[in-house]
Order: C-alpha cells, then structure tokens, then sequence
C-alpha cells in the first residue's frame, strides 16, 4: 500500500515532543575544546567607528580573543548579490549592530568581556522611516515597473475614483530556534560549519569568501531548523562566518549562538511597505485602472529587497483583474535592521493593497465588499497584468462558492446583523477574502534541485536532497516520495541531513518550493534505481522489465503478485550482478521566465489558491476582540502528505493572523527596536486563536507537471488572514454608517479602537449637524 498522500506524523515528531531532536547549538557541547562566541554593539542608529579599545576584554578571565576586520583572511564581505554588508564594518548603519565578536572558553565569559570593549563613535544623521527615505531619496533600488495598458487613460475615463495611502507593518521571525552555527576544522583540515541555515550553498559560498577559499575546502551541514520562515535564508551567514573565522585561528570549534534579545535587534524582518494609490472603477464596483505606487523600507543593505520588491509588484492583483495598471515598486534605505525574506516574501503586503482598494471601492458605492470581490475575479483565459496566464482561474469562484456554502456564510450574515442592531457596545463582522500565490522563484536560476539516493544491499534506503528541514515536513514528503517511487515501506527509508558535500549548489528552501523541486530531484533519482533494480528482477522472474511491480517493499509480475520477492533481497542480488544501487537526480522548473526592462513574462510555474472566512467580535470602549470562527478552504493539488499541509494551513492562518492583528514591530526616536522581547513582541497565543477552525483541502485538484500532483504550501495560506483583518473592519464599519473605513496594518485593539473613536464621532457629529 502506498504511503504517499497519507496522513502520517512528521518524521522528526517524536523528536520534537520529547528533546531527543538535536539542533546546531545542541551539537556544541559535544565537541571538546569549544570556544563561545559574543558580538559587541553600539548603541546608534548611524555612526563613524573611531576607534576600537579591546585591551580591557582580551585581559578578561577565560577570552581567547576579539575578532575584528582584520582578522578576516579572506574578504570582509557578506552581501549575496550586492558588497554593501561588511561583516566587521568600519560605519554603524543600524542601533545595536555588532562590530566586533568576543571568543571566550565560555558563553558567560564572552558576554562579560564584550562589555569591556569601547567603540568610539562619531554619530551620524540617520534615516528612521520609509517616508524620511523617500524625502531624502535614500534608495537601494531603482525603481521597477509593471504596465498594463493605459492607467492615466483609464483613470481619466473612469466615472468613479478612489485615492490613499497604506502602511503595512513588518513582522519579526520569531523562530523557536534562535539563529547558530558551529564550526570547526575536519579531519582533512578543511572547514566544516553546521548551520542552522535554510540556504547551505549560499552559507558555504559566504564562509569561503571570509576565509579567502575555494568552496570544495568548506562544507555546510544543516541538520534541522527549528523554525526559520525566511529569516534564516540569507541572514544564517553571518554567525557562520564569524564562527568559521574564529574556528580557523583557534584550531578549535567555535560555536555562535543568538539570545533571543539578539536574534530580534541583529536580524531583519518583514518588510514594512508605504502604498500610495488611485484607482479608477465603474458604478458596479468593477476596476478599470489604477496607478499603485509600492515603497518597502529594506533597512540598512540590499539583502533581498529588490525581489521582494518584485513580489510584491507581481501580487498587488491577487485574485482581481485590473485592465490597465501601473506599479511602481521601490526599495528604501534606512538605518534599520536589513529587512529581509519572510514567509510570503513581499506577496503578502501587495496583496493587503488590493484587498483594502476593493472595500474602499465596495464602501463608496454601498456595496457588499464580498459582491465587489467576485465582479473583480480573473475568469479563465485572462492574463495578469506582468502577461502571464491565469491558469485554472474557475478554482478561484470554485473554491470562494464551495467556501460560502460549507461556512453558511449568508445564514451567519443575517445573524451578525441581528445581533448588532441589538448591541450597542459589541459588534460582529465577517469577511470572505481569496488568495492566489504564484509558485517558484522569481529569480529563475534558483528553480532548480538535485538529490543522491542510496539504496544499501539490505535494501534500506538513504535519501539526500538539496532542502533543508525546519519543521515545515519536507523530510517527511521526501521519505513518502522515496518511498512510493521505490516501492518500499516508510521505515526503510531515511532522510540525511543536508550537506553541500552531497548536493551541491543548491538553491534555498524557500519560495514555497522545496517540495516542487526537491521532490521532482528525488523522484528522478529513485526512478533510475527502479528501473535498474527492474532489470534484475525481470531477469530473475523471467518476465519483461516494464511489467515488474514495486510495492510495498515486494516487487513482483504485474499479473502474479504470489510471485513475489522482497525488496531487501532483490537489493542484494542487484549489488552481486554489479548493477548501480545509487542514483543523482536533478530536476529544474520548465518554461518560466521574466523579462525586467518590460515587466512582463511567466515567472511563475502555477498559482495556489484559496479562500477564508473569519468572523470576529470587537468591544467598542477597548478596541479588544476575538476570533470567533474561521472556515478555510485551500488549494494543495493532490497532497503528499495531508497531515503535514494541514499543519502549514493552520500555521500559516496564525502567524498571517499575527501579523495583521497583533504583531507591530516598534522603533523608537533613537533607531532602536523597542519591541526586542517577548514581553513587548506580542506573539498569537491561545486566547487569540479562533474559537472554531475548520480547515479543508480543495478535492480532485491534480496540479499537472508538479511531483505526483502536488502544489506548494509555505506560503500561501498566510495570506488567508487577511480576512481576519476585513472582518474587524465590517465590524468597525458596523459602529457608524457609510463611508470609508481607515484602519492601519497591524490592525492592533488599539487601532481598532481609534477606528471605532473615528467612527463613532463622525456619526454624532453627523447627527449634531442634522439637528
């Protein structure tokens, strides 16, 4: 029986549940001799380095040494695609940014002596907003363009227009696991970092880089993440390449390991974005153009800003067709943390745009916001404005009619507006909102993946990819998709650690795309073995090789199942007739590409798409609300793994949920993170989660070209949340009448409440007036 699209636990659960499951910093203590490492900062926002006092620490009890720039063998360079992130720099471009790194024999020993060494500074003029950027024209990019038709024309022509502005929050990672890395010499003398890295190439080509080596003398293992969403894409290699630095002049292991205060002020976020709009429609509510202007504050270095950028432009139309638009995205520098990829990378915060355009549009001409979504849909054979064709559009109304029925969305409609005309100071609102995420790397050269599959003479099976595990289950896919392709139980098969050693040059876990990639690699290579093994087999059964059977850890005739051999067995007499029991696979996406210098292209393989419902409850003196049910319905193609997509559905509603409704990420007048703690991050919790969650994959949704059927699943989900942000909304709509409803992002009590303030006063006034 096949393991595939079953619902099976995470391969690492039990692990997991019982501390058994080691993580990068778990390894430390298990190396003699190894040595701490601690970062000294400053306290500024932007200033000159004068000079550098580490007498006082190197004299400190238990410190090996002080790393600086000139320590760095190689170059003091980090940046992926642009050199603007020294790794020691000579010019602070964000508060708290470390300049130096204590190596001590302890963890408390390094932090005691890092607060020995004086940095001299001379304090510079700081960029602290997207706005001051804009003003002072501190950009990281130029700007980028997507044009469709006429906007100015449209714009002119249309009978009714609406204008604005949304600031869309950023969010911190907030990982279990805080950024590490160890490193240390190996046998041969060469350099071997264990990363808690989403990106172990991209971390082997950086550490090469400081330590002024080839990449075949360094090799990145990245055992598992516990948790990373992004912030551990690009932004791992740092710790690697002090560890790395300090490894190679101590002879010694040196380990890096973030405190949570740390993690938070070193580390970059999501991305806040500054939308500026106007946009044109007809008495229907449908959208004839539009001029969007998209402004991301990428803090201090490009890091990934400019793709994100990208995303963004690419899902400013979520689910809607816009006849003619411009965007105009652009990366803003400040002296912040440099913001970085998180879980939907710059798609997220596009599509809270339109979605807050359409109920601006629906609350103008007094219509239901659910009825102008559905006038805005693609249809089938419609185009996105970058030209790419909205495949399988019908799943988008499909799936938002399905919803509407299995959430008795019209049946809890009526019964929200009977209790409101009866509450005078708690008010319901419901909101249905759709999604449609493109899937693969906008960057082209990434979409690709390679895989080593061994299978040993006692027929047991190990599986190496080019993904890394973060909890996210894509180990658990690979074994399923190993698994099936061989025709062997589940408990024959492992999953290796990730290691460039094994696979190299791979691309990043991210993008939603591991699965897509990894998967199709791994499938490949247990395809070759098969089809070798089938030789033997057909050779033993006397029968033809494309009628031999593997299933269940038994291959046999197709016709003959008695007839049957093990697995193991046959494994065996593979190996003593000298038939190859390993095989490479590598798998790049076919037919996707995009052209800058016009906007357009087909950048991604396919879309995701779903749709939620959440209905909530807002207290009118406080602002305070609950999550009073969700109903979410999405599409995962034919799933590897069930047990696994339900889990990134349901993960990624509540860290969405986080972002829009309670997570503000706060810098004070001075530069600083002011919200660098769990005691002032506010972080979803049981009491915020929904008091219902009914969560369903869509049926007979084979996605055709992708591994057995399946479709990616990270991201996408997040944006289901956005519905919780529109149903507050309708319910702040339901303490005035008419109008336009202003409501920030993340849309926190507090900012409810001042929506509610605004609301309720502009309806006395109103009724003064009519007095």
């Amino acid at each position: 029986m096949t393991v595939l699209g079953k619902a099976i636990a995470h391969e690492s659960a039990r692990g997991h549940v019982t501390g058994s499951a080691l993580y990068t910093n778990d390894l430390l203590p298990r190396r003699g001799g190894a040595a701490y490492a601690w970062p000294v900062t400053v306290p500024h926002a932007r200033a000159r380095i004068t000079a550098v006092d580490t007498a006082a620490a190197l004299a400190a009890p238990g410190v090996l040494l002080v790393l600086g720039a000139g320590d760095v063998p190689g170059e003091n360079e980090l940046g992926p695609s642009r050199r603007d992130e020294p790794l020691f720099p000579s010019e602070v471009q964000f508060f708290g940014q470390a300049v130096a790194w204590v190596i001590a024999e302890t963890e408390e020993a390094a932090k005691l002596a890092a607060g020995r060494v004086v940095v001299d500074v001379e304090p510079l003029p700081a960029v602290l907003s997207i706005e001051q950027g804009i003003a002072e024209e501190s950009y990281l990019t130029e700007p980028l363009f997507m044009r469709r038709g006429d906007a100015e024309a449209a714009l002119a022509a249309a009978p009714r227009r609406v204008s604005g502005e949304l600031f869309v929050g950023g969010q911190e990672h907030v990982y279990l696991e805080t950024n590490a890395a160890l490193a240390e010499i190996d046998d041969s003398g060469h350099m071997l970092v264990h990363s808690s890295t989403q990106h172990p190439s991209e971390t082997q080509e950086i550490v090469a880089r400081v330590l002024g080596v080839s990449r075949n003398r360094v090799v990145v293992q990245a055992l598992r993440m516990g948790g990373a969403f992004g912030g551990k894409e690009v932004q791992a290699n740092a710790w690697a390449a002090v560890a790395a630095i300090a490894a190679l002049k101590l002879g010694r292991p040196v380990g890096v390991r973030l405190d949570r205060h740390h993690d938070m002020t070193l580390t970059g976020k999501r991305h806040p974005f500054l939308a500026r709009f106007e946009v044109g429609f007809d008495d229907d509510g449908r959208i004839l153009g539009a001029k969007v202007e998209l402004f991301a504050d990428g803090g201090w270095c490009l890091d990934l800003t400019e793709p994100i950028v990208y995303r963004a432009m690419f899902h400013i139309d979520n689910c809607y067709r816009i006849p003619a638009i411009t965007v105009m995205g652009r990366g803003v520098r400040t002296n912040k943390t440099s913001q970085t990829a998180f879980r939907g990378f710059g798609g997220p915060q596009g599509m809270v745009v339109i979605e807050d355009i359409l109920d601006r549009i629906a609350r103008t001409l007094e219509l239901p916001p659910r009825l102008v979504r559905e006038r805005n849909f693609y249809r089938e054979g419609d185009e996105t404005h970058y030209g790419q064709p909205v495949r399988d559009a019908a799943r988008i109304e499909r799936i938002w009619s399905a919803l509407l029925r299995s959430s008795s969305y019209d049946t809890r409609r009526a019964e929200i507006e009977r209790f409101n005309a009866t509450s005078p100071h708690a008010k319901r609102g419901i909101a249905i909102t759709p999604v449609k995420f493109g899937i693969s790397f906008t960057a082209t050269f990434y979409n690709q993946a390679g895989a080593l599959v061994i299978v040993y003479a006692d027929g047991s099976v190990q599986v190496n990819h080019g993904g890394t595990e973060m909890g996210q289950g894509l180990h658990t896919k690979m074994m399923q998709v190993a698994a099936h392709t061989l025709g062997v139980r589940l408990d024959q098969v492992r999953a290796m650690p990730t290691r460039t050693d094994k696979v190299p040059n791979t691309s990043a876990t991210a993008a939603s795309s591991g699965s897509d990639l990894n998967g199709a690699a791994v499938k490949r290579a247990c395809e070759s073995i098969r089809s070798n093994l089938a030789e033997v087999a057909a050779a033993e059964l006397a029968v033809p090789a494309c009628t031999v059977v593997f299933e269940d850890g038994q291959v046999f005739p197709r016709d003959e199942p008695s007839r049957a051999l093990d697995f193991s067995a046959l494994a065996r007499k593979a190996y003593l007739a000298r038939v190859p029991l390993f095989s490479s696979g590598y798998y790049r996406t076919p037919e996707i590409h995009f052209d800058k210098a016009t906007g357009t292209g087909k950048p991604f393989h396919y879309f995701a798409y779903g749709a939620a419902v959440t209905e909530v409850e807002v207290d009118r003196f406080t602002g305070a609300y609950s999550f009073r049910r969700v109903d979410i319905l999405h599409d995962v193609g034919d799933s590897l793994s069930p047990l696994v997509d339900l889990g990134q559905v349901e993960g990624g509603f509540i860290q969405g949920l986080g972002w829009l409704t309670l997570e503000e990420c706060v810098w004070d007048a001075r530069g600083r993170f002011a919200t660098s703690g769990l005691s002032t991050y506010k972080l979803p919790g049981l009491g915020e989660c929904p008091l219902e969650l009914n969560v369903a994959l869509l049926e007979k949704a084979t996605e055709p070209g992708v591994v057995y059927g399946s479709k990616a699943v990270g991201e996408p989900p997040l944006m289901l949340a956005i519905s919780a942000r529109e149903a507050l909304r309708d319910a702040v709509a339901q303490f005035g009448s008419g109008g336009i409803i202003e409501l920030g992002c993340p849309s926190t009590p507090e900012t409810v409440y001042f929506a509610i303030r605004e609301r309720t006063e502009a309806a006395g006034g109103a009724r003064r007036a009519a007095e």
